[in-house]
């Protein structure tokens, strides 16, 4: 049966809106009441906040697809876009509100620079960025699967031109004035007409009752439908009647009674222990199991004892793939096949509904995700059948695929690096630059979950090692990479060099994090890190970065307009770098404390230090430096002679 590909960004046919929601799943049926439902609360402002609905419902409802229909059928009341961020992640994880907000911000093609959050306790500037953006615009935002009301309070603009629709499973207490709408079954008539739609409309025709059973066993919940559709058309001999009667609920069976001997009462033998034995005789093998009571779990049951060994498997592992989301490249990886088999193997999952396609890659390779309804009974049946070796052979196949694929981005994004010494086999391999960037962007999200679930867990951190770094060398050759998005990976490496006690990386990455505050104009924490720096560098004999971590706390300094410490520090920094013979770094620090001399209008000891640092450049042969310097030199005798001072020596 064809299907619809996941598609994202994508103008709405006949019309200009760009449309960044998922495709939604096929087909949708009935809903009307519910689509009404939205409309009416769609038309009741709520004074002093924006428009917001909230659609509720337990998993497998199909909320997020009834979000999506809703947000088409009024794209042309939001001409300005409809943009989408999903808020939570199969295993549960939250997405942040920030991080939410940048990536929304990315939809818009507008992320302002420096994007870091001053406090962690305090509200991520890009909430801010974002509703600032929303303003004066008509736009849709859909944030699907939100768990608690903290995700969504900063991202609510007070714009009467923009709607926000949050999904979720659950109250989100701490809103006020909130209706949602909530979700149930689908009618029995839909119900029947989806079950029509995915198995074909014969078998329905002739099996009306079956057919009336089956959706009445799933409580007509769609994701239920869904997987009992799948299970019939993996097996064209299975009667729908059948499938219903083995979904229906039963009563557990009674467990047999001991039979009553004629002339006795009690079991024959001496003492508890024959009694015992007696009475294990009398019980049945194993316990008889009781049929779940959720359809939903039911349903999947059903059809995952049905998987040929190779699909189960696969299924079970992608539960480890970031964010729970692969394509055949990290696929084959996680289960140790070729790309292509891989590839099989996750199309035909999608057909029996047990993933969910998600927008393809930049060069076209079809996305899958595991539904966050079946994640926790993978998790168990993963436990269970897979052993633990084995699971830790997968994460680390992963890690050290997304290693080679990041590696080969950034060869083919920086072509002055050479050509790539360690190809990846042709299925796997990026073409071309736009690829490799595409994917890259497109990914940025799951190699980030990767990194860090592989960090948290602590049992592969050369392979983690590996991916920060050419993370850290791939990604700001897309010319997009957040602030965030470093300082997070500068974090991650800051974690394993303290858990390995490396002082001489620990000190790498608190520079590095003092560098990216610094440029957000985040002083205060930029001075933490670095003197955090200076204290792992000393440890380390790392003479270097302590010169660095130096510099770096006279900028900071200097930039809150305290020029005497400012001098201090730049005054330390500059006996660090003579010593180390380091001469171009020596005239930029003489330039430095002049600067902080002149502040103090101290402009003889100014003098002094920029005519020093321009002997410095002209013997190391830097004409343009000592020129400019010069000039910095002229601008100071300047400003002497417009106070009236004396003048500094010529």
């Amino acid at each position: 049966m064809a299907r619809k590909t996941a598609t994202m960004d994508a103008p709405l046919p006949g019309s200009a809106v760009t449309d960044r929601l998922p495709a939604g799943a096929e087909p949708f049926v009935g809903r009307r009441t519910e689509l009404a439902a939205l409309a009416a609360a769609a038309a009741r402002p709520v004074p002093g906040r924006g428009r917001l609905l909230v659609l509720a419902g337990r998993p497998g409802s199909g909320r997020t697809s009834l979000a999506v229909r809703y947000a088409r059928s009024v794209a042309g009341d939001y001409p300005d876009g409809l943009l989408f961020a999903r808020m939570s992640a199969p295993d549960g994880s939250l997405v942040g509100p920030g991080r939410a907000a940048r990536r929304l911000l990315e939809q818009l093609a507008e992320v302002p620079e420096g994007l870091l959050p001053a406090d962690p306790a305090a509200e991520d500037p890009a909430c801010g960025a974002l509703r600032e953006a929303l303003s004066g615009r008509k736009l849709l935002v859909l944030l699907d699967e939100v768990r608690e009301a903290g995700q969504l309070l900063p991202l609510l603009v007070d714009e009467p031109g923009c709607l926000v629709l949050a999904t979720t499973s659950g109250p989100l207490t701490g809103i006020e004035a909130i209706d949602p709408v909530i979700l149930g079954g689908l009618d029995q008539a839909s119900a029947v007409e989806l079950l029509g739609s995915l198995i074909g409309g014969t078998r329905i025709s002739c099996d009306p009752v079956g057919a009336a059973d089956l959706a009445e066993a799933c409580t007509a919940r769609p994701a239920a439908l869904r997987l009992v559709a799948g299970r019939l058309r993996a097996d064209a001999r299975a009667a729908v009647t059948d499938v219903a009667a083995e979904l229906a609920p039963t009563a557990p069976e009674e467990a047999p009674q001991a039979p009553k001997s004629r002339g006795a009462t009690k079991p024959k033998g001496r003492g508890g222990a024959a009694n015992r034995r007696q009475a294990r005789e009398l019980l049945p093998a194993e316990p008889v199991p009781v049929p779940d009571t959720d359809p939903l779990v039911a349903a999947f049951e059903l059809l995952y004892r049905a998987l040929p060994a190779p699909s189960a498997r696969m299924l079970r592992m992608l539960t480890l793939a970031p964010a729970q989301s692969a394509d055949l490249r990290t696929a084959s990886a996680l289960v140790g096949c070729p790309a292509p088999e891989a590839g099989t193997l996750l199309e035909r999952l999608a057909e029996q509904e047990l993933l969910e396609r998600e927008p393809a890659a930049a060069d076209g390779t079809a996305r899958y995700r595991v539904p966050g309804r079946l994640y926790p009974r993978l998790v168990e049946l993963r436990t269970g059948r897979d052993r633990p070796a084995e699971i830790e052979l997968a994460r680390a196949r992963l890690l050290e695929r997304l290693v080679r694929l990041v590696d080969s981005a950034r060869l083919l994004l920086d072509r002055s690096a050479g050509e790539n010494p360690d190809p990846l086999p042709g299925p796997l391999r990026l073409r071309s630059a736009a690829q490799a960037a595409g994917w890259l962007t497109g990914e940025r999200d799951q190699l980030l979950v990767a990194v860090r679930d592989a960090i948290g867990q602590g049992d592969l951190d050369g392979s983690a090692g590996r991916l920060v770094t050419a993370l850290l060398r791939a990604l700001p050759l897309t010319g997009g990479t957040a602030p965030a998005d470093l300082h997070q990976l500068h974090e991650l490496v800051l974690r394993v060099a303290e858990r390995q006690e490396a002082p001489r990386r620990a000190a790498a990455a608190l520079l590095n994090l003092g560098d990216l505050q610094a440029a957000a104009g985040h002083w205060e924490q930029a001075e933490d890190r670095y003197r955090a720096a200076l204290d792992r560098a000393r440890t380390a004999g790392d003479e270097p970065a302590c010169a660095r971590a130096l510099e770096g706390t006279a900028g900071c300094h200097r930039a809150l307009g305290d020029p005497v410490r400012a001098g201090d520090w730049y005054g330390r920094a500059l006996a660090l770098r003579q010593s180390l013979g380091d001469h171009r770094a020596e005239a930029r620090l003489l330039a430095r404390i002049a600067e902080a001399h002149t502040a103090q209008r101290r402009y003889d000891e100014a003098d002094r230090e920029y005519r020093a640092a321009v002997a410095t450049l002209r013997r190391i042969g830097d004409e343009a430096g000592a020129a400019a310097l010069a000039q910095a030199l002229e601008r100071l005798r300047r400003l002497v002679d417009g106070e009236g001072n004396h003048p500094v020596s010529e």
